[in-house]
């Protein structure tokens, strides 16, 4: 589990952020009251089931968000700016050059009809001065940063001719070629076998560090938050449930339903034995609902939680969990 870091202030704050998806059954309520921040120099967890909003919120930030959603409330300030305020224009200069983004799909994100190097140095060119040589020799480097061999090669080649591997450190590659300070990436293992997630992984570490900039991953495998995140917020049903230092959330999660993820992982000597799970399922639109969102799955539940929600209550120093048990 990662241990090393230290916190260097803020540089993303997103704070009681609300968004809804306009449908055909309605308004679908996403995100609830979103808040946290990520500090400087830091690898930042975002974890939850399928539907939790982890990617929206990840989107939200960019604001690469579809036309059937919107921002009802909140800030996202980013290096002293609310991203929220900013125009079309003003908002494209940050993509890709200040914050950049990996998908959780490489083969769908690059453009099969062009190569590599093109597509790498029209994003440089695009986000930063560098004239088309000085954008060339830019990509082979961050390729190279990237442990891809024979840099020639893969930058004449189109995407469909690298591996899923190789397509994912392109990727990688092509998000940090603007130097950004801030990146965000998606399930950025999710499509890839289980040694190269954990290349990827390693991979993404070293360059958070070798490059002095701050991470967002999105996620819903614990394991790859333990190796990976200094801190991370659990997200259910578009709300924070916790949020706090790996150590902590894994070794004192306090919310029910991070205790339930934390004991459905499988165990050393648990083969063939029945894998714990939390009951019920995630509700539809829990935007429309009074209390808790977890409360018909939560064996804590009493009647406090079915008639508001809660707040995050601080467990410790940085450490803090939206249940009513906290604060009893």
């Amino acid at each position: 589990m990662v241990a090393s870091w230290a916190g260097g202030g803020n540089l993303l704050a997103v704070a009681d952020l609300n968004l809804e998806f306009k449908t055909s059954r309605g308004v679908l309520k996403a995100l609830n009251g979103i808040t946290f921040d990520v500090q400087r120099g830091e690898v930042f967890g975002v974890v939850g089931e399928t539907g939790c909003g982890k990617t929206v919120t990840g989107l939200s930030v960019l604001r690469l968000l579809p036309r059937s959603a919107r921002i009802t409330n909140g800030t996202i300030n980013f290096d002293g700016t609310n991203l929220l305020d900013l125009t079309t224009s003003e908002m494209e200069k940050v993509r890709g050059g200040k914050v950049a983004m990996i998908f959780q799909d490489p083969s769908s994100s690059l453009n099969p009809v062009f190569t590599v190097g093109s597509q790498m140095m029209r994003v440089i060119r695009q986000h930063t001065d560098l004239n088309k040589k000085q954008a060339e020799g830019r990509a082979s480097e961050t390729l190279e940063a990237v442990g891809l061999p024979d840099v020639k090669r893969i930058m004449s080649s189109y995407p469909h001719q690298l591996s899923g591997g190789q397509q994912q450190r392109v990727m990688i590659a092509m998000a940090l070629s603007c130097r950004p300070k801030l990146l965000i990436a998606d399930e950025p293992t999710t499509a890839l076998d289980v040694t190269i997630q954990a290349q990827i992984l390693r991979l993404l570490r070293d360059l958070q560090q070798q490059f002095d900039i701050s991470v967002i991953l999105i996620t819903h495998n614990l394991g790859v938050v333990a190796q990976t995140c200094d801190r991370l917020a659990v997200l259910y049903a578009g709300r924070v449930a916790e949020i706090g230092t790996a150590h902590d959330i894994f070794n004192n999660p306090q919310h029910p339903y991070t205790r339930g993820l934390m004991g459905a992982i499988p165990k050393p000597g648990s083969r063939g034995k029945r894998m714990a799970a939390i009951p019920g399922t995630v509700p539809s639109n829990p935007g429309t609902l009074i209390g808790c969102p977890f409360a018909d799955r939560c064996e804590f539940v009493f009647k406090r939680c079915t008639q508001e929600v809660s707040s995050l209550f601080d467990v410790s120093d940085g450490h803090q969990s939206a249940c009513f048990l906290v604060n009893q």
